[in-house]
């Protein structure tokens, strides 16, 4: 009997927090939200099939180790080069062909376990994969191209919610005014990060959207899409369209109070740990008016 020895273990274990920490757990919430709300949207339940459990695995730590270790692969050279960026492959305990071949595992894995609940969720899942694809593999490499990277980056993050509805049901009925409005919460969300990056983005030579138009304007087209989002929802909510019609006066309440929260918090930060900061207020509140639309969109609460 062959049994593994503690040196084997240790490499073993190492390879597994590794590749942890390369699928960044930190933003797995950027891709279960959207899932959870198109389940919960397909569904009208709080909590329902199993399929759901199933698409958390497929939703965090699989979808997000295909995108990221391929972008860390293809992005080595240039995160040599800034001292802010310290991982399993710029530390040399992965290789660049040990993540690209994490990245390929990871993302067959997530299209298989896809396809064995729905066709419609492995079309979902590819189209996040496809998009994480071409914003870091050469030549596309849309990352390196000035409003692309927003578009490649963000689409992507449209798809979770057309995965979270197809773990219940086929996509026919599909409310794709739901889908516009992650869209605009994730570039909102999403470009705030790119200013903190700039220096090192344009040391690295990557012409970024944040390169190219400056910290300010990068601002603004996050406030611009956060403000389009605040109106897209009040107005949905207005012709009953996906928000229960009475919820239209409580959220429209909150739409300037969101709005003067994103802008006092994020305007002026330029450093990581004050966008951190005002992307953590923004967020952590943000929860209040979501948690309320999940409980009238199931009716556990009603007027």
């Amino acid at each position: 009997m062959v049994t593994a020895t503690p040196q084997v273990l240790g490499r073993a274990r190492q390879l597994f927090l590794d590749l942890w920490e390369i699928s960044r757990p930190g933003v797995y919430a950027v891709s279960l939200v959207p899932f959870y709300l198109g389940y919960l949207l397909a569904s009208g339940e709080l909590v329902g099939p199993a399929t759901g459990l199933l698409g958390l695995v497929i939703w965090g730590p699989l979808v997000w180790l295909a995108v990221l270790a391929i972008n860390d692969a293809y992005d080595l050279e240039g995160d040599l080069l800034n001292p802010r960026k310290n991982t399993p492959l710029t530390a040399g305990r992965i290789s660049e062909g040990g993540a690209k071949a994490a990245a390929y595992g990871a993302a067959a894995l997530a299209l298989l376990l896809s396809l064995a609940v729905r066709p419609e969720m492995a079309l979902a899942a590819l189209g996040f994969l496809a998009c994480g694809w071409i914003y870091s593999v050469p030549p596309l490499k849309w990352k390196n191209r000035a409003g692309l990277d927003v578009l490649s980056n963000c689409t992507g993050l449209a798809f979770p919610v057309l995965g979270g509805w197809a773990a219940v049901r086929p996509l026919d009925g599909f409310p794709w005014a739901a889908a516009a409005a992650v869209l605009l919460v994730e570039i909102a969300l999403y470009t705030p990060t790119m200013i903190p990056d700039i220096e090192s983005d344009r040391a690295s030579g990557y012409t970024t959207m944040a390169v190219r138009i400056g910290a300010g304007r990068t601002y603004l087209v996050g406030l611009v899409c956060w403000v389009g989002f605040w109106l897209l929802t009040v107005a949905m909510a207005a012709v009953g369209e996906v928000f229960p019609q009475w919820m239209v006066w409580p959220w429209a309440v909150c739409a300037p109070v969101f709005v003067w929260l994103y802008h006092s918090g994020l305007s002026k930060a330029r450093e990581p740990k004050d966008v951190g900061r005002g992307m953590l207020r923004v967020g952590k509140l943000f929860l209040v008016p979501c948690l309320v639309f999940a409980l009238a969109y199931t009716e556990v609460i009603s007027f």
